[in-house]
């Protein structure tokens, strides 16, 4: 078995976090009381940051000139290393603002998910490389990801900027059905 673990620590000034259950069908729902233990940076200019790993790992059976994977594939959110500035959002507002903004990370977080879950599963791998290929697709897809949750942050501003962050959430919801329907597509 390989393991891969890939750590996405996530900076944000506003809304949100998340975690996943297993099976990964929707979101965890942040919340400030359980999802943010950690003690706060007070050098950071952030208002919070919302700590997550994605780990895969898989098992290969070669038969007949071909590799067939077991993925196991999972997100989760650092509790202990999550934090909040409590000083900085005393707010109602501000602070459903910013928990809302860190959904947003979370939200993206699931996409990853789901589509490593399809992408790493649905592929033909050769006998002779499939370890460098797996692991050359799953840090394609972690690439792209962390430069989704990086252009998030400074397109919205760290969901300051409400006009920006309204337009991430439709973007967040349109490759979440995205990637729904091509796993329906590829169960099919």
């Amino acid at each position: 078995m390989k393991k891969l673990i890939i750590v996405a620590l996530l900076l944000i000034t506003l809304p949100f976090s998340f975690g996943f259950k297993e099976g990964f069908n929707d979101p965890v729902r942040l919340d400030w009381e359980t999802y943010f233990k950690g003690p706060a940076d007070t050098q950071s200019p952030f208002f919070a940051l919302t700590a997550m790993t994605w780990k895969y790992s898989y098992e290969s059976t070669v038969y007949r000139n071909r590799v067939a994977i077991k993925l196991k594939n999972e997100v989760s959110i650092d509790k202990k290393r999550s934090w909040v500035k409590w000083d900085k959002i005393k707010n109602p507002q501000v602070s459903a603002d910013l928990l809302h903004h860190e959904q947003g990370h979370v939200n993206i977080q699931y996409i990853l998910l789901s589509e490593a879950e399809r992408v790493l599963k649905n592929r033909n791998y050769s006998v002779r490389n499939y370890k460098a290929e797996i692991s050359k697709l799953a840090n394609e897809i972690s690439d792209y990801f962390d430069t989704m949750q990086r252009n998030y942050d400074a397109e919205t501003e760290h969901g300051s900027n409400h006009k920006m962050q309204a337009r991430w959430d439709k973007i967040i919801q349109d490759k979440a059905e995205e990637s729904r329907a091509a796993t329906a597509a590829d169960l099919q």
